[in-house]
């Protein structure tokens, strides 16, 4: 199906998707295959307003109403899963199952949305003053800037926008300038959702096409109250403070340096499987992505060259032909970046298997095992392509420090059938990341807990769990239902 057959059948006008100066291209091959119009600082500005007018009145609307309209929204998903994972694909360069999952993503956020939306809980506190009564409420924060990343171009958007909707908050959303027909694609779904939803305000949601500096003008803006922003420590660094600066309040989903463990007790068939898919699967562009393996010294000569074998059977190459299971990398920026990481991991004496360009148009590359003896230099940056450092380990509590020395903290796992391992790596003197897996990788969380790290990986929390209560603004109320004013802390003020 050509592109513009994918954006006719998602509703997208073919203006929003033709005309412009910013040309789109697909990693696929390289080609361009679209052009859009970024917004300018005046229209960034009147989406702002837009959205600041819509949320005086959906905050009005009860939540469990508000979770109708996103329930309309995951039927409209449901109804283009294909051609929106189609379009996923086709614009970010993951396998098409991955293309398709990630709407699945989106689909299973709107459900879990949908029932959060009836159990905004507060609390009942006891009061120390007689004839008064305590408690907590969540009420609507405010407009919520989401910026996203291309690798995962509309579920991110959907963790926060699901959750956001059902608390009352309106949404603007800059997609990755990378990315932008997807943004285009769920907006025009999410529009057919509040048609028929039938009274839902305008502005609930816009898209800000653009770069660095339109996400700044996000930040910036004081009508912003949340800002949510997936990305690099780098970009982190730039958008925290600036929201900081004006008290705004910022989520910040960074990078990730995941480590596994492989203990001598580990199932080597399952480790094998899940370092592969973790590794190698979306071409390392995942900021769960399992970047350093640490395999016991004793099981080290067996389990490492099936997995060298295993690499090289990997079928790379184009992402929408069926049994593809590496697709390309986003651009040649992302292939310099991958070269020079081996370089360098070659200048500290590791032995690097794969890691060459394959021929044919687009970025494809052979995902890369680099063996190191230490763990310094290269292996402590994150490199956002399919690179492995693979190390030997003797003591457990050794590999745990050396997994925990790297600036990030978003995922780990450990493969063990020890339940003394698994436990102590899951306890306080274990993982310090915010996700932690026993016998399956680092990546490929499920919507239902909530998503995040430590450290430079910004400390955010999104999609399930208690991450709603980001999204609302806390207040404890107190009632005095006597006819008497006794005072907090026995403080006496008779006038």
């Amino acid at each position: 199906m050509k592109i513009t057959d994918l954006m006719y059948d998602l509703g997208v006008e073919d203006r929003l998707f033709t005309q412009g100066p910013l040309a789109v291209a697909t990693p696929i091959d390289g080609s361009e295959i679209a052009r859009v119009a970024p917004d300018d600082d005046a229209e960034i500005d009147a989406k702002i307003r837009f959205a600041e007018k819509a949320f005086q009145s959906w905050r009005k609307v009860p939540a469990p109403r508000r979770g109708e309209l996103v329930r309309l929204l995951g039927e409209e998903l449901r109804a283009h899963k294909n051609a929106l994972g189609r379009l996923v694909t086709i614009e970010c360069g993951k396998i098409l199952s991955e293309g398709l999952g990630e709407v699945q993503e989106m689909i299973d956020i709107c459900d879990f949305a949908v029932g959060l939306s009836r159990q905004l809980y507060g609390l009942t506190i006891a009061s120390e003053r007689p004839g008064h009564h305590m408690r907590e409420s969540w009420q609507p924060l405010g407009p919520v800037g989401v910026i996203s990343a291309f690798n995962f171009p509309v579920a991110v958007w959907s963790w926060n926008a699901a959750l956001a909707l059902v608390c009352g908050d309106t949404l603007v959303w800059k997609p990755s300038e990378k990315t932008p027909l997807t943004a285009l694609a769920v907006q025009s779904l999410l529009e057919r959702a509040a048609q028929k939803f039938g009274d839902a305000p305008e502005g609930l949601m816009s898209v800000v096409i653009g770069g660095r500096e339109a996400g700044e003008r996000i930040a910036d803006d004081k009508n912003i109250a949340l800002v949510s922003a997936t990305g690099s420590t780098r970009m982190g660094r730039d958008v925290g403070p600036r929201v900081a600066r004006r008290f705004g309040r910022v989520l910040l989903e960074l990078g990730g340096n995941n480590a596994g463990i492989v203990a001598p007790s580990a199932d080597p068939d399952l480790a094998l499987r899940a370092v592969c898919f973790s590794a190698a699967g979306t071409a390392g562009q995942r900021c769960t992505s399992l970047r350093r393996l640490f395999v016991h010294d004793s099981i080290y000569d067996d389990f490492v060259p099936r997995l060298k074998a295993a690499y090289q059977s990997l079928p790379v190459g184009d992402p929408l032909k069926e049994g593809t299971l590496v697709g390309p990398l986003i651009d040649k920026d992302a292939l310099e970046r991958m070269q020079d990481a081996l370089a360098r991991a070659k200048e500290q004496s590791a032995a690097v298997a794969g890691g060459e360009r394959l021929e044919g148009e687009g970025c494809y590359v052979r995902p890369a095992i680099a063996e190191l003896s230490d763990h310094e230099g290269v292996v402590n940056e994150e490199t956002f392509a399919p690179i492995l450092y693979v190390m030997r380990y003797e003591n457990l509590e050794d590999a745990i420090a050396l997994q925990n020395s790297v600036t990030q903290g978003l995922s780990s796992c450990i493969f063990t059938r020890d339940v003394l391992e698994a436990e102590t790596f899951l306890s306080a003197t274990g993982s310090d990341c915010g996700i932690a897996n026993v016998n399956i990788g680092p990546s490929g969380a499920e919507i239902g807990g909530a998503f995040g790290g430590e450290k430079e990986t910004g400390g955010g929390r999104e999609s399930g769990s208690d991450a709603w209560k980001a999204y609302m603004r806390r207040q404890t109320q107190t009632v005095n239902y006597s006819t008497a004013l006794p005072l907090a802390q026995g403080v006496k003020f008779d006038i």
